[in-house]
Order: structure tokens, then C-alpha cells, then sequence
């Protein structure tokens, strides 16, 4: 019996002759929409108009000719020629075995959306600084090129520990059965919340049922599920520290949340403030202030756990609370108050942001509304990164990881403190004994937004930081926040002195 090899000859004909339309799932082209005779500059046009639209963003590899050839029902030859004129026109180009890929884009102005007017921009200054309400500016930062990034919230990424992760991977994946590949638990798989009891034991200084764990996908998911909890009961307000993380205070708001401010001092947060507030719930970080990096004093705690018994619920970010230096260990708010905090911590600031890997430790009364929160969100956590963290976490490869991050952190956060001493006289140095970064402060009488334009002159010039300006709801004196922790010392030490030449 012959068999048709698939080549375009051999596929049906149409009443009329023509062959049969075919489609491909890149781009969902069908050669039924193009034109006779003129299939290839067809196909140009829509690979341009791909890329235009960002369909295509540069780097995206476009199928092997072969393939898509056979796709559509083509010859070969009218894929290359196609190709071929996008390569003229320098939308893609040939990287060998590599493929060919997007290269360019189309160049467009971004547009103001419709019913936003642009904010005024000091003359000089970078509108990114100047977004208007509502716009994620962390993302419109990230994006933004640097030469150096001094950034906060980030560990040395250079060092995760690849070996270590690949020997635990292939440890959990030659154990595994066919069972493990289906729908868990949305809880999180039974040995990671084990393994995240014992390391909050040993680490942490909390007792907990690992029953009573839920893995997230990071602090960040942890307060949108309390939040969702929260609103279900009737509760819109939760309180926040002033200044706070820019970020969090966003989510909290896109959560649906009011996020009154509650000043901070040297000893942490101002307890009265918050009485005054009338927030039945709020959100601390009182390992390592973000971003002063205050340390939330035995008196402060006091004050707090009289003010839980009104009702009140502290929702505890653990920000920070493994790297420190200079300090002995600070103990969680929930080692002493587990009926009244919501505890949140992750291996964002241990391993990498990446992985997306954290927990909830809700009080008993919240614990399985919170579970079913998590239940409709997503299923659950992707459980093979939730075995392999496990085997890290039980195996001590975990906190071998993180003696090592100490060493490499601090060894960085000296080279920040020297730099900022050496190139920023005057400037006063926060939080330098434990975290990722450091907070500093200029002197009192400059203008409000002196923080803001330094920022934005020192990103022109290639230097990323944040102002301190950012993160505050209430003035404050002008200052930067200067991440160290995935910066190298040469990086550091020009970047401070580039911000330094801003100021003379």
C-alpha cells in the first residue's frame, strides 16, 4: 500500500484545485488567509506585525523552516524566502544552531492612557520617578537599564547553590511514583511542611504543626489569601508601618485594602499610633524594618501583645530575619503569640525570588478559611520545587547556604558602608547590623523630592537605587535605600560614587 510521506504534493486538493488550506499553532497562521502567489511576503508581514504588536518580543525564536513548511503545507522554499526579507529588513537574523530569532522591534512612543494626564517632571529628571497613581513602578525599574543596580530585596544570586539544588532534584525525582505527579494537596506537599516546621523551630524559635503550615507562592500570596479572609469577615483596614515597603502597601490596596500608616521610631513601631488608627489588623516587619531596619524593641512587643487582646491580628513579614551580622538572633512575634499572628516567610531572600516558594502560619481561628483561599487560587503550589526545598532544608544543605550568604553579605555591606562613608559625607547610615541593605539619610531642609531627583539623575547615569521618598506615605528626610546583597564590592563602591558626584 503507498503512504503519502506528508510533503505538500501529495496533500487534498480543493474543488478547484488549490490544495487545501493548512495552519500552524505559531502565530495561529492559516494559509487560508493569504493570498495566490504571494505566500511568502504573506508571511512576512505577519511575523512583522507580530513583533509590532509584541506577540514576537525580541529574542523569540521563529520555528525552523522544515517545520513550519510542513505546518502550513508549503515548500521549504517559500519559508526562506520569507526569512529571508525579515532579515533584510533587520526584524530577525540567523544564530546557526541557534535558530533564527527576533532581534528588533518597531520603535514607538509610549502613550499616556486615556484619562491620565502626565505628572509634571523636574526638569532633568527621569519620568520614571514621576509615575502617576496606580502605576507599578518596580516593574517599570526593573526594566529600566543599568549599568549598576543598587537596588533592595535581593540576595547574591550568583550564589545559589546550583549543585546542591541538581543533586537534591534528581535525589526526589528517581523517588517518585506516578501518583506524585498528580493533584496534591493544596496545603503543600506533607515533607516540605514537615521539613518548614523543624526549620522554623531550629531557626525561628516557633513551635508549629506541620499541619498547621501552608506553602505559598511567597509573601506576597500570603497576604493576598489573608486578605481575601480578612474582607470575607468584614475587615478593610489593616495598618502599616510608615515607612513601609512601596510594594507591599500596593498589594495590599490592589487586594482591596485600606493601609493606614503608623510611624516608626527607634524602637519600632509607635503602638499608641496604631491604637489611634482604630485597624483591627496589621502588617509589621519586625525582624528588620523595611526600610529603616529598626529592630521592634521588648517594650514595643509588650505594648503589641496588649493590644492582640482587644482582638486585634498582627500579620508578621519575617522580612530579613536570617541575614544578620552585628546583632544576635531577633525571636518571631508568633514564638510568643501563635493565636495572634499570621506568619509569613519565604526562601526569597535565602535561595532566589524565583522559586516562589514560602509559608503561612495562620492562627487556629483563620487557618482553614485560609486553606480554602488558597484551595480556589491555584490548587497548590507546583510540588517537584516543594520536594527538592525540602530535601535542601533536611539534608543541611540549606544552611550551609546561608553561613555562606553571611559571609559573602557582610563582606558586601562593609564595602557599601565604606563606600557611603567615603563618598557621601554627612549621610547617615540605618539598619546596617542585619538585611540586604542599608537605609541613608541627608541632612534636614532639603526640599521634598530630593531623594526622587537624586534617584532619577543617578539612573541616567546608569546607577539604579530607590528613594527613600518611595516608601514613605508621611515626609521624611530625604534619603536612599541601597541594596548590597547582590551588588559586587568594585560595583558598589562606583555606583556610591557616582550618586556622591551627584551631590557636590
Amino acid at each position: 500500500m503507498n503512504r503519502s510521506n506528508g510533503s505538500p504534493s501529495d496533500r487534498s486538493k480543493t474543488p478547484g484545485g488549490r490544495a487545501a488550506p493548512s495552519a500552524s499553532d505559531f502565530l495561529q497562521l492559516n494559509t487560508a488567509e493569504a493570498p495566490r502567489g504571494g505566500m511568502a511576503d504573506w508571511l512576512a508581514r505577519q511575523v512583522r506585525r507580530a513583533v509590532a504588536d509584541g506577540l514576537l518580543p525580541v529574542g523569540s525564536r521563529l520555528p525552523a523552516t522544515r517545520v513550519l513548511a510542513a505546518e502550513l503545507g508549503v515548500s521549504r522554499g517559500v519559508i526562506t524566502e520569507a526569512y529571508r526579507r525579515l532579515t533584510e529588513d533587520g526584524h530577525v537574523a540567523g544564530r546557526g544552531r541557534g535558530g533564527t530569532v527576533v532581534v528588533a522591534a518597531p520603535l514607538a512612543s509610549p502613550a499616556v492612557p486615556s484619562g491620565r494626564a502626565r505628572h509634571d517632571v523636574p526638569s532633568g529628571s527621569s519620568p520614571l520617578f514621576w509615575t502617576p497613581p496606580g502605576t507599578d513602578v518596580f516593574d517599570a525599574l526593573r526594566a529600566a537599564p543599568a549599568r549598576i543596580d543598587l537596588s533592595p530585596g535581593l540576595p547574591d544570586l550568583a550564589a545559589f547553590p546550583r549543585a546542591a539544588w541538581l543533586r537534591a532534584e534528581r535525589s526526589v525525582l528517581a523517588g517518585l511514583v506516578p501518583s506524585d505527579f498528580g493533584y496534591g494537596d493544596p496545603r503543600g506537599t506533607p515533607v516540605l511542611r514537615r521539613a518548614v516546621a523543624r526549620w522554623l523551630a531550629r531557626n525561628r524559635g516557633i513551635a508549629v504543626d506541620p499541619e498547621e503550615v501552608l506553602v505559598v507562592a511567597g509573601t506576597a500570596q500570603a497576604l493576598g489569601l489573608l486578605a481575601t479572609v480578612l474582607q470575607a469577615r468584614g475587615i478593610s483596614r489593616v495598618a502599616v508601618e510608615d515607612p513601609c515597603s512601596l510594594g507591599l502597601r500596593q498589594h495590599l490596596r490592589v487586594s482591596g485594602l485600606q493601609a493606614p500608616p503608623v510611624p516608626v521610631d527607634a524602637d519600632g513601631i509607635r503602638v499608641d499610633a496604631l491604637r489611634g488608627t482604630g485597624a483591627p489588623a496589621v502588617l509589621l516587619t519586625p525582624a528588620h524594618q523595611f526600610p529603616t531596619g529598626v529592630v521592634l524593641d521588648g517594650v514595643r512587643r509588650r505594648e503589641l501583645a496588649e493590644w492582640t487582646r482587644d482582638g486585634g491580628l498582627i500579620i508578621e513579614d519575617d522580612y530579613d530575619a536570617e541575614h544578620r551580622y552585628d546583632r544576635p538572633p531577633v525571636p518571631a512575634l508568633r514564638s510568643t503569640l501563635p493565636d495572634h499572628v499570621a506568619y509569613a516567610g519565604s526562601v526569597s531572600k535565602l535561595l532566589a525570588p524565583a522559586l516562589r516558594v514560602g509559608w503561612l502560619l495562620a492562627p487556629r481561628a483563620l487557618h482553614a478559611a485560609v486553606v480554602d483561599a488558597k484551595r480556589f487560587a491555584d490548587l497548590g503550589n507546583a510540588a517537584l520545587p516543594q520536594l527538592v526545598l525540602a530535601h535542601l532544608m533536611e539534608s543541611g544543605d540549606l544552611e550551609r547556604h546561608l553561613r555562606l550568604l553571611r559571609r559573602r553579605h557582610r563582606a558586601r555591606r562593609d564595602a557599601m558602608i565604606e563606600a557611603v562613608g567615603a563618598h557621601l559625607p554627612g549621610a547617615v547610615v540605618h539598619g546596617a547590623a542585619a538585611g540586604l541593605h542599608l537605609m541613608v539619610t541627608f541632612a534636614h531642609g532639603a526640599h521634598d523630592h530630593a531623594d526622587t531627583e537624586l534617584a532619577a539623575a543617578a539612573l541616567e547615569r546608569g546607577v539604579k537605587v530607590q528613594p527613600l521618598s518611595w516608601h514613605a506615605q508621611r515626609p521624611q528626610r530625604p534619603g536612599l535605600v541601597l541594596g548590597y546583597a547582590a551588588s559586587t564590592p568594585t560595583d558598589i563602591s562606583e555606583g556610591v560614587a557616582l550618586i556622591g558626584s551627584l551631590l557636590r
